[in-house]
């Protein structure tokens, strides 16, 4: 907040009207009026007997209100010593100001994407020549990255994520697999168990997709990332 809405805040907790205040600083009530409505700022006397008067640093009255005139009164009461501090530190900043580093960007990753995998009602998996695809994170080692696309495997893999797979046929109940079932690329969790084998979505609203006669699957690998 700046002094305007700060004198009207620290008034109003300490329980004063504008005229009780405009009393204890020996002016009127209107100039209090100005001063809360901005039209107007008070003078740096009248800042430092306010400041006393709601028991708070003379920074925490001012606020965000900021203009180069402001500090001539202040410097202008400090003791030699405290003067020679402020233009040391004025120094000081000017030099920093004048000697602003510009650090160059991180330079983000690239990764090699082969298409998306559905994580919904189906997609082809891309043969041609991969997409480079900046990435922020850590790249594992993986032998090919793919794009969900969907969210059958949410919260696990979300939509348009890039995740990274390993080339394998080998298979262990309960992994993350990148498979071709009926022609078409699907990111699922491969199940075995009483009920038979298949691919599973973490999303409830999505089937699951059964692996029998009735149906052609194979592998592309299972996700390490």
């Amino acid at each position: 907040m700046d002094i305007s809405q700060n004198i009207k805040f620290y008034r109003k907790q300490k329980g004063y009207t504008q005229v009780d205040l405009a009393k204890l600083l020996n002016v009127k009530a209107t100039a209090v009026s100005a001063w809360e409505s901005g039209r107007n700022k008070p003078l740096m006397d009248k800042v430092t007997m306010m400041a006393n008067i709601f028991s708070i640093n003379i920074s925490q009255l001012v606020g965000d209100t900021f203009e180069v005139n402001d500090i001539t009164p202040v410097y202008n009461k400090l003791d030699t010593n405290r003067k020679k501090n402020v233009y040391l530190y004025a120094v000081n900043q000017l030099d920093e100001q004048n000697n602003i580093l510009v650090f160059p960007s991180k330079t983000k990753n690239q990764v090699s994407v082969y298409g998306a995998v559905s994580a919904g009602n189906g997609e082809y998996l891309s043969d041609n020549k991969p997409d480079l695809v900046d990435y922020d994170g850590e790249i594992p080692i993986h032998d090919f990255a793919v794009i969900v696309n969907g969210d059958s495997m949410e919260p696990t893999f979300a939509d348009k994520q890039i995740i990274f797979v390993k080339k394998t046929k080998e298979v262990r109940n309960g992994q993350f697999v990148i498979a071709d079932y009926d022609h078409q690329a699907y990111v699922k969790k491969f199940m075995r168990d009483e009920n038979g084998c298949r691919l599973v979505s973490l999303n409830k609203k999505y089937n699951d997709m059964p692996i029998n006669d009735e149906h052609e699957l194979s592998i592309f690998g299972v996700v390490v990332l």
